[in-house]
């Protein structure tokens, strides 16, 4: 991918500014609700218009408020996959198809024909959305974006709708469509979980501003900041006192720790995720006396949370332990000592 976006947009009280520049070929946004993801998505595509700023797609610029250019959506051949799939009510599945076609009107008819049998549309062409189910929904609107053949496309949240095996389901169709898409793609999300498996590089938005981006694996092993961390699901955080530059005392655990990373000066936090907790031995370093103040179980896990015995104004940590099976016996069994593993530690600014 070549994308280049450096916008400003003010929108009922809200102020978005993003800059964003990459050459992944899936690329993706996330942040909280409310964040700007969607509209810098729509600034994108042409529906919305920023402020002020520039937006180039692969050499071509698509928008730019100092040279004057600001090219219609259907021109930017770039497609879009909205949050709720925007179907037309009134219209058939073929009608809808045929509305992304920009092509020959002679190779209208049979471009549609071409689309429904690709996506498995076969017998339901005559259909209206509510009588299709999600995922027949979703192979519609694909349809309807790929049949303009677009350079990019733009997915906004197209699994927040959905729950369970649906989503499951949905997901792995993604992925598969996503190997044969030869273009490029930029998804917007909340969930870490889908950030993680459909991009390769991240952009973390928080209230309209750019907090970080990069390789995404690299971003949730060392996100570098507070925000960022919280961001892609880490829940443990302290406040911290440099004591060298591998030793540091965690304020809110009541623990001195050792890091593999480098302590610099700037560095105020330490963070764990609760995956990488386990169980120790009271001689093995950064371990620690445990008590077990709340425990929840969920399907395949255990979630506890724990202290340090003896720190009791110290903040708990969460503690997620995966079941090796549904009789498994861990809570039960539940550990005298914990370990927080130094190479799993993450240093982190403010």
């Amino acid at each position: 991918m070549a994308i280049y976006v450096d916008i400003e947009k003010n929108f009922r009280g809200f102020s978005l500014r993003v800059k964003l520049e990459s050459v992944s070929s899936a690329m993706g946004i996330l942040g909280a609700s409310g964040s700007g993801k969607s509209m810098t998505l729509r600034c994108i595509a042409g529906i919305e218009t920023p402020d002020r700023g520039r937006i180039i797609v692969n050499g071509n610029t698509v928008f730019d408020s100092e040279q004057k250019i600001n090219k219609k959506p259907q021109d930017r051949r770039i497609g879009y996959l909205f949050q709720n799939y925007a179907l037309f009510p009134s219209m058939t599945v073929r009608e809808n198809i045929g509305c992304g076609f920009r092509g020959n009107k002679k190779e209208k008819e049979s471009r549609i024909s071409d689309f429904i049998r690709r996506y498995q549309l076969e017998g339901l062409e005559k259909r209206y959305p509510a009588q299709l189910s999600g995922g027949q929904q979703q192979r519609v609107a694909l349809a309807r974006m790929m049949i303009g053949e677009p350079e990019m496309i733009l997915l906004d949240e197209p699994f927040s709708a959905l729950d369970g095996y649906l989503k499951e389901v949905l997901q792995k169709d993604m992925q598969q469509f996503l190997k044969t898409y030869s273009g490029e793609m930029i998804m917007v999300t909340h969930s870490r979980d889908e950030a993680y498996r459909f991009c390769k590089e991240l952009t973390l938005l928080k209230d309209g501003k750019v907090l970080t981006s990069g390789n995404t694996k690299g971003l949730f092993e060392h996100p570098g900041l507070v925000e960022a961390a919280r961001l892609t699901g880490c829940r443990n955080f302290s406040r911290i006192e440099r004591l060298d530059d591998h030793l540091i005392w965690a304020l809110d655990w009541e623990m001195k720790l050792k890091t593999a990373e480098k302590v610099e000066n700037d560095h105020g936090f330490v963070g764990i995720r609760g995956h990488w907790i386990c169980p120790g031995e009271e001689k093995q370093e950064n371990t620690f006396p445990c008590q077990m103040v709340e425990d929840m179980e969920t399907t395949f896990e255990y979630q506890y949370l724990v202290k340090k015995v003896g720190a009791e104004e110290a903040e708990p940590l969460w503690w997620m332990y995966p079941k090796s099976s549904f009789r498994d016996k861990t809570k039960e069994q539940f550990p005298d000592c914990l370990r927080l593993p130094p190479e799993h530690l993450m240093l982190l600014k403010e």
